[in-house]
């Protein structure tokens, strides 16, 4: 008896972790892209983001963004040690821990840390949390490509699916040049653009593109060693010695183009935390769109009114943080 086909719409982390954990459970597994996985079009938040394996400032978080988040971030250590055993690439992931810049709610800061058994110290520059730890999300964007392929899932990459219409039951869904993909299954993850797949259905989905612009430094004398966070903004330092400044929440739909006055705004805030920048070389400037919800709160469910259709998408700022705890918890939906 052949096993239960899925089709894995979106291909970013969540979408590829989503793929594994059900290729996982004996499905066989089809991820749809509608650019190529791992490279630089594809991913949107997941090839742009900083790569922080925490949320920040989770005390001002409901406790269902916590609880994916904290999941994922303990997770990562034995996902990102799989990977480079499997497929020769590393990650990078590094527990380099996250200073908090002067906290306005110190002392809520503090409570959350002891209820939820995180480490902090602190210190005369406000809180740091040793245990907080970074990844490189296009390396492991590489790495889980490789993955897909060695488990046997098969990528339709330059594929692009047509607007669903409302329907009773999703038994196929066509591309935007006709062709037809069958499934038992399938499971929505693109992101920013699930809003778009889905408008025309019963779903309501309060999701929207935010645009995330970020800078990227090479450090000169002063290097930073760990993450630097205050109002917003972070410095994420590279094992490689690059410097991640960043990064903007901007409403602006579907565009993706940077802006000389934000990359102006994250200057002279990456400079006030660290002087020394003045005079380094700025490498790149570059954008991504995240999922935008409120409150954070991304959609792990079956579709409201059609049959076989599921969603794993809107997660926001987290979509890294919260993928292993989003993946196990859509395919425990869709397989038990």
């Amino acid at each position: 008896m052949s096993s239960k086909k899925v089709v894995v719409v979106g291909g970013g982390i969540v979408g590829c972790l989503t793929a594994l954990e059900l290729n996982n459970r004996g499905c066989q597994v089809t991820l749809v892209e509608r650019n190529v996985v791992a490279s630089q079009t594809s991913g949107e938040s997941s090839w742009a983001g900083a790569g922080i394996l925490f949320p920040l400032l989770p005390w001002m978080y409901k406790q269902e963004v916590n609880q994916l988040t904290l999941a994922g971030a303990k997770a990562y250590p034995g996902i990102c040690e799989h990977l480079l055993t499997t497929t020769g690439i590393d990650p990078e992931l590094i527990v380099c821990g996250m200073q908090i810049l002067a906290p306005a709610d110190a002392a809520t800061a503090t409570d959350w840390c002891i209820k939820n058994n995180i480490p902090m110290q602190a210190n005369a520059k406000g809180l740091f949390l040793p245990s907080v730890a970074q990844l490189r999300p296009p390396q492991l964007l590489k790495a889980l490509r490789i993955a897909l392929i060695q488990n046997g899932i098969t990528l339709l990459e330059h594929t692009e699916l047509q607007v669903l219409k409302s329907c009773d039951q999703l038994n196929y869904w066509k591309t935007t040049t006709g062709d037809v993909l069958e499934a038992n299954q399938f499971v929505v993850t693109s992101g920013a653009w699930s809003f778009e797949l889905l408008k025309n259905t019963a779903q309501q989905l309060n999701i929207k593109p935010m645009r995330g612009q970020i800078l990227l430094y090479e450090q000169m004398t002063e290097r930073l060693t760990h993450i630097v966070y205050k109002d917003g903004f972070y410095l994420v330092p590279r094992q490689d010695g690059l410097l991640l400044a960043g990064s903007t929440l901007e409403d602006v739909g579907f565009d993706k183009n940077t802006t000389e006055d934000v990359k102006l705004a994250l200057q002279i805030k990456a400079q006030a935390i660290l002087p020394s920048l003045k005079n380094a070389t700025l490498r790149k400037h570059w954008c991504g769109l995240r999922p935008g919800t409120p409150e954070n709160l991304p959609i792990i469910a079956a579709h409201q009114s059609i049959q076989n259709l599921y969603l794993n998408t809107g997660h926001f700022r987290y979509g890294l943080t919260m993928a292993p705890a989003s993946a196990k918890r859509i395919a425990s939906l869709m397989c038990d």
